[in-house]
C-alpha cells in the first residue's frame, strides 16, 4: 500500500508523513546549509556551486527509494539533475548559456513527467499573453547573442506551466514558483537589479523543485485534482 494511501482516504497517516520527513530531511539541511553559508556571488569556486547544487541532489536521491511510478520518477530525478548541473554552471557568468541549456532539458523532462492529461487548453491563453508580454519586455534588454536562446528557453518553460497547472496539486504551485524565480532571475541578471533578488529567487526555487518532488509521493489520483 502507497504511504500517501494509509489511514484516512486522501491523508497520509503520521507514519507515513515521518517517513516522508526523513527521506527529505537531506534537502532540508542542505538548504539551510546554503543560506547559512550565503557565499558571496562575486566569489565563484566549485564549493559554491556544491553548496548550491546539494539541495536539488538530494532531492533527486529522495526519490531513488520510492517504491511505484518508477517511469514517473526516474524523469523527475533526470530533470532534478540536469537542475543541479544547471546551478553549477550559473555560478560562473561565461557558463550562463550552458545553464539555461541545461535548465531546458529538466523543463523538458518536466514537461514529459506531466504528460498531456488533462489537456485543459484554455490555460494557454493567459499563460501566452504573460510571457509573451514579458518576453517582450526583457528582450529589449538582452544582449544580441542570447535573444534566441532565452526566447526558447521561454516557450519551454511557458510549456512547462501549462501542463502543471493542468496537473494541479503540488506540482501546479510548483511550476508557478518556478517560473516566478526565472522571472525575477532574468530581470535581475538583464534588466534591473532588484533588491534582494538572490535571496527571492533561491528561495522560490528550491521551493519550486520541492512542491514538483513532492508529487511523486501522492498516490496517482491525487495528482491531477
Amino acid at each position: 500500500m502507497d504511504a500517501w494511501e494509509e489511514g484516512l482516504p486522501g491523508k497520509p497517516c503520521f507514519s507515513a508523513q515521518l517517513r516522508l520527513c526523513r527521506r527529505l530531511s537531506p534537502f532540508f539541511l542542505t538548504c539551510a546549509v546554503y543560506f547559512l553559508l550565503w557565499i558571496p556571488q562575486d566569489q565563484p569556486s566549485w564549493v559554491s556551486a556544491l553548496v548550491k547544487c546539494l539541495p536539488v541532489v538530494c532531492l533527486a536521491a529522495s526519490l531513488q527509494v520510492e517504491r511505484w511510478g518508477r517511469r514517473y520518477r526516474t524523469l523527475l530525478q533526470g530533470a532534478l539533475l540536469c537542475s543541479a548541473v544547471g546551478d553549477a554552471c550559473l555560478i560562473w557568468p561565461d557558463a550562463f548559456l550552458h545553464g539555461v541549456a541545461a535548465f531546458a532539458m529538466a523543463h523538458l523532462l518536466y514537461l514529459w513527467a506531466f504528460g498531456l492529461t488533462p489537456l485543459r487548453p484554455a490555460l494557454l491563453l493567459p499563460i501566452a499573453l504573460v510571457c509573451v508580454l514579458y518576453s517582450s519586455i526583457l528582450l529589449l534588454h538582452l544582449p544580441t547573442g542570447m535573444a534566441l536562446a532565452l526566447a526558447a528557453y521561454s516557450l519551454v518553460l511557458a510549456s512547462v506551466l501549462w501542463r502543471g497547472l493542468a496537473r494541479g496539486g503540488s506540482i501546479r504551485w510548483g511550476v508557478l514558483l518556478f517560473t516566478f524565480s526565472d522571472m525575477v532571475l532574468a530581470w535581475d541578471t538583464f534588466a534591473q537589479p532588484l533588491p534582494h533578488a538572490r535571496l527571492l529567487v533561491m528561495t522560490t526555487y528550491y521551493a519550486a523543485q520541492f512542491l514538483i518532488t513532492l508529487s511523486a509521493f501522492q498516490s496517482p489520483r491525487l495528482k491531477t485534482n
